[in-house]
């Protein structure tokens, strides 16, 4: 049978898990992100030593939103690993009404950054239907 202190210290160690996976998710999703913009301005600069009419849609209109969507998605998702980091570190140790509250403006300033930047990626709110075409 586990004791309160290894069921706390099992706790402990997964909240720590999440926290690092948040962080990686982040830290990765931006390497992607430069990678990715770095690819499209090397084809756009391809692309314009050759003369093609599609290079500055590559060169530089469409890489800063690629970039920005890729980034938005990672740190989108690092955040909400870190949330369920907090959420089980809070509830795993004793909740007091000090830490639920805590908590909770953690959850609630996390959930207006994804909010934010769900409409910042899309750009549109999110309770509006996908743009068809």
């Amino acid at each position: 049978m586990l004791t309160d202190a290894t069921m706390l210290a099992i706790a402990q160690a997964v909240a720590k898990g999440f926290e690092f996976s948040g962080i990686a998710v982040i830290v990765i999703g931006t390497l992607i992100a430069f990678a990715k913009a770095g690819a499209m301005v090397a084809r756009g600069m391809g692309a314009a030593a050759a003369g093609s009419a599609a290079a500055g849609s590559a060169g530089g209109r469409d890489v800063v939103p690629a970039f920005r969507k890729t980034l938005g998605r990672s740190i989108l998702t690092g955040l909400e690993l870190l949330v369920a980091a907090d959420i089980i570190r809070t509830v795993a140790v004793e909740p007091t009404l000090q830490s639920v509250l805590v908590l909770g403006l953690i959850v609630l300033i996390r959930t207006f950054l994804s909010f934010s930047l769900e409409v910042e990626i899309d750009g549109r709110w999110p309770w509006r239907g996908k743009a068809s075409g």
